[in-house]
């Protein structure tokens, strides 16, 4: 396979916009999909994040080299869990700290207050979820918002809408999850 070659599977169609496709692609594969007839050659625009990395949460390229397809690792917040309030773990919690668990974060030479009192350890509060899109490319999801707290969480799962893997898996089709 040319690494060079755009395959299908590479165009990724914008839902609710027709004849619009999201492509991630090497300079080699950019020209060759210019060269197609069926593309407006003025039509192309290059994503504004040409890194590939900062539009996902914890957005601090500096520390975290993530991106929507190469994400993590990354430890979920547990009820009754401790943590160590380093710089690295400050970028993680800081925001559930301060807004899900009701804590006035400050720092103060070097050293961390939560409602006034210096700390150097958290416990949190609260259970955590991440939540991925069932259509990774074009979902909005923990990759882009962060954790989502348990208190947030609406409803649950409770039926397999639809399965595939290389084709219609027809025994999970509309079966209850247990």
């Amino acid at each position: 396979m040319d690494p060079d070659d755009p395959e299908q599977r590479d165009f990724i169609p914008i839902q609710g916009v027709p004849n619009l496709y999201r492509l991630t692609l090497t300079p080699g594969q950019l020209e060759k999909v210019k060269s197609f007839s069926f593309v407006l050659k003025d039509s192309i625009k290059a994503d504004l994040n040409t890194s590939g990395f900062g539009n996902t949460f914890p957005y601090d390229t500096a520390s975290f080299k993530w991106s929507e397809d190469n994400f993590g690792p990354l430890w979920i917040p547990k009820k009754g869990e401790t943590i160590s309030l380093n710089s690295k773990n400050k970028t993680l919690y800081k925001r559930v700290i301060e807004v899900y668990e009701n804590n006035l974060w400050e720092e103060k030479e070097g050293k961390v207050f939560l409602n006034g009192v210096a700390t150097e350890q958290y416990t949190f509060k609260m259970d955590y979820f991440w939540m991925m899109g069932d259509n990774r490319h074009n979902s909005q999801d923990s990759r882009f918002w962060g954790f989502v707290p348990e208190d947030h969480v609406v409803g649950k799962a409770s039926l397999i809408w639809f399965s595939w893997q290389k084709g219609p898996r027809w025994n999970r089709i509309f079966k209850k999850i247990k």
